[in-house]
């Protein structure tokens, strides 16, 4: 056998190793489970063998050029549609999915976890054309959920959502048949201002007991969604926020007609490619309103950023494996490139940030369950509204770091989109980076959060109870930014979240009882820290090599 066909087997036993069965691959994520109380099921192991088989190859299909969904605003009569058309291995990967059961979950409050360990396994294919749904339905669920339960108590404006309506619409979102299930999506964004949500224009409009909007979105994801939730200004209301209502529209009306919208066009986008974002026109679409607009953004921004982080944690397990597996196969100056040093490292490295992803992630959603069933301990319910946030952050910088590195592992072949996920993993990475909230928009809300409402002392005070936490010092340098004027510390927050990150995520990894996840635990301290002298560290071969 000649080195070339050497090298080709070397690369066929490391594709062989990456079907090995997502959810056997990960013991950390089942530790975590089991610590917040909940057990494996053979439900997740069946889907973590999926999404190392059929799915894996089903997203590749879905993210080529040819296989991006496509705009068809007329069916074959000339009627209007307004259908986004996807690759029929889209539509596998959603029956998959669903067939799980993950939506239905939410029928019972506190069972969130177990919904996202499905999410997260997905995610280790990326976006995969179906994470952005799940945390859109997830938030659409919520939100009627809450509207139900106004609506139960009789005590709703004109043209809110009745009881109802409100459960049929529930039983089609927990549906786990895919072919019938309703997907939510959400368009708050208009063109002139992202974040600046108090700018938004779109109008409704009271008629009899609906409203109708009128208007545009500009940036419409899950566009093939049944049911919109949709942010407009009622007629007459106030500017600003404090004047804006949240609406569910339908995707259909009674007729089976398009509910008044237009799709402008498909966004061509860097990452999440084969999920259908547009721009939308609203013309008289019947709506109705799901309640208070700032408990309705609170509700579905803060189940996203979970969401998000969910899936930049499972991306970072994969570009792991992926970088882990190659550097055990692949042979250069007669030895497997994991025994360079350098290499070593590295890998160690993503393994660390696997780890400190999935801690603090699931951290702060056992943390949100529990305070959907009132058994949020003291602090809890205060602290997740700024750790919600800065998980969001940390995770979402971390993916594409990581991902990054795992390409250098497979050098100039982690460049190529056929050899490797890795090319489509960095695209959606740098998507999570911007969804829900950027950066500047996460600390400004943390810094507004600990100036007027204090929320950093409950935070830190959670934060304090955790073993093997050193808190002092940051709690400190916390306190004396936030008494400073909010233009000078808005200069400074920055640094502090991301100090913020080696504190939490490695005091969480040490306070676990596996060896791995306290191994992480240590190297994130000795390698992250601000300041650390690296030729100091006389631990680091030993951390690398256990982490083999």
């Amino acid at each position: 056998m000649n080195a070339a066909d050497t090298a080709r087997d070397a690369f066929a036993a490391w594709r062989a190793e990456l079907r090995t069965n997502a959810w056997d691959a990960d013991p950390h994520l089942r530790s975590l489970l089991a610590r917040f109380g909940r057990g494996s099921t053979d439900m997740l192991r069946t889907f973590g063998g999926q999404v190392a088989g059929e799915i894996d190859g089903w997203a590749k299909e879905t993210n080529r050029d040819s296989g991006l969904p496509q705009l068809r605003r007329f069916d074959a009569m000339g009627r209007r549609t307004e259908q986004a058309v996807f690759h029929p291995d889209y539509h596998a990967i959603g029956r998959l999915a669903y067939r799980t059961g993950l939506m239905g979950l939410y029928a019972e409050r506190g069972r969130e976890l177990e919904t996202l360990a499905f999410t997260y396994l997905l995610g280790q294919n990326g976006e995969a054309g179906h994470t952005c749904p799940h945390a859109c339905t997830a938030g659409m669920i919520k939100s009627v959920q809450a509207a139900g339960h106004d609506a139960a108590g009789g005590d709703v404006p004109p043209g809110s959502v009745s009881e109802t309506q409100a459960n049929a619409w529930l039983e089609r979102l927990y549906d786990p048949d895919y072919d019938t299930h309703f997907h939510g999506s959400q368009f708050l964004t208009e063109v002139q201002g992202g974040s600046d949500v108090g700018s938004n224009a779109l109008v409704a409009r009271l008629d009899g007991d609906r409203w109708r909007l009128s208007g545009e979105k500009w940036f419409c994801s899950v566009v093939d969604a049944q049911l919109f939730l949709v942010t407009a200004r009622p007629e007459g209301a106030p500017p600003g926020t404090g004047g804006l209502g949240a609406f569910v529209v339908p995707r259909h009306r009674k007729n089976g007609e398009p509910n008044g919208f237009a799709i402008r066009r498909l966004k061509d986008k860097l990452g999440t490619r084969s999920m259908a974002s547009a721009e939308l026109d609203f013309s008289d679409a019947e709506g109705w309103r799901v309640g208070d607009f700032r408990r309705t953004v609170d509700i579905v921004l803060n189940t996203s950023r979970i969401y998000n982080a969910v899936v930049a944690a499972g991306m970072m397990q994969r570009a792991w494996r992926e970088a882990s597996s190659y550097a055990r196969h692949r042979l250069a100056f007669g030895q497997p490139i994991r025994d360079f040093p350098v290499i070593a490292r590295i890998l160690a490295g993503l393994q660390t940030e696997a780890h400190a992803a999935r801690a603090s992630t699931f951290w702060v959603a056992d943390m949100a369950d529990r305070a959907a069933t009132g058994r949020a301990q003291e602090h809890e319910a205060d602290a997740f509204r700024m750790l919600v946030n800065l998980n969001k952050m940390w995770t979402a910088l971390a993916c594409p770091a990581m991902i990054r590195r795992a390409i250098e592992v497979l050098g100039g072949n982690g460049a190529i989109e056929e050899f490797s996920v890795l090319p489509r993993l960095l695209r959606d990475s740098i998507v999570v980076e911007a969804w829900e909230g950027g950066h500047g928009v996460l600390c400004a809300q943390l810094l507004r959060d600990s100036q007027r409402l204090r929320l950093h002392e409950p935070m830190f005070a959670l934060l304090e109870s955790l073993p093997g936490g050193e808190f002092g010092p940051i709690r400190a340098r916390w306190e004396t930014l936030v008494s400073r004027p909010e233009a000078d510390a808005a200069w400074h927050l920055r640094d502090l979240v991301d100090e913020m990150r080696i504190e939490v995520q490695s005091a969480l990894l040490l306070g676990e009882e596996g060896a791995t996840a306290q191994t992480c635990g240590r190297h994130l301290r000795a390698t992250e820290r601000r300041g650390a002298d690296p030729l100091a560290d006389r631990g680091l071969a030993e951390r690398v090599l256990a982490l083999r």
